[in-house]
């Protein structure tokens, strides 16, 4: 039997497509420093470089069955070393934009969270301190505030007069200035 080293580059593809490792290792051995060399030309780093062509070649073997070459093995093993470096490519670059984001969140976390917890503990102050109104007043509040309803609209509902609806809420407004503060007040204003 010939040695695989006098096969042709076709010859050795077309036996690794029948499962032929020996074929397998002759186009390991004749293309795998050649792929290094140029790996490393657009790499810049001898480890991915190594990294890449035991990719490609373990790639080679696992798909020499269903492998469809359109050109020579040579092209084709050039083409998956390209291939494998533009990924590598976009992986880094999603983890630097990952480790960019993390770092963001990182510096701007824990003042998202402050914000968030004061904003929650205000909240639960406001409700605290509307809970505490006069029932009426509480009521009429809450309509004009919360469900947005206008004094017209709640006098209707309550049968009351609109007058009366405006003094009520107007005295609620004084109440909770009084006992929220006027800068916690001004908050709740706008947030509203």
């Amino acid at each position: 039997m010939a040695s695989y080293s006098s096969f042709t580059d076709l010859e050795l593809t077309n036996l690794l497509k029948s499962g032929d490792h020996s074929a397998f290792l002759e186009i390991y051995s004749r293309f795998q420093g050649l792929l290094y060399i140029y790996a490393c030309k657009i790499i810049r780093d001898e480890n991915e470089a190594e990294d890449i062509v035991q990719e490609v070649f373990l790639y080679l073997w696992d798909k020499r069955s269903t492998i469809i070459l359109k050109s020579s093995i040579s092209s084709y093993l050039y083409s998956a070393v390209r291939f494998k470096f533009f990924n590598l490519l976009d992986r880094k670059k999603i983890r630097t934009d990952y480790k960019a984001s993390f770092q963001h969140f990182l510096d701007q976390g824990e003042y998202v969270t402050d914000n968030y917890i004061r904003e929650k503990e205000f909240s639960q102050l406001i409700e605290k301190e509307i809970s505490a109104l006069p029932d009426k007043m509480r009521e009429i509040f809450e309509l004009s505030r919360k469900q947005h309803l206008s004094r017209k609209e709640i006098a209707s509902r309550l049968n009351l007069s609109e007058k009366t609806v405006k003094n009520q809420i107007n005295n609620a407004l004084k109440i909770l200035r009084g006992r929220l503060g006027i800068v916690a007040f001004l908050l709740f204003l706008l947030n509203k």
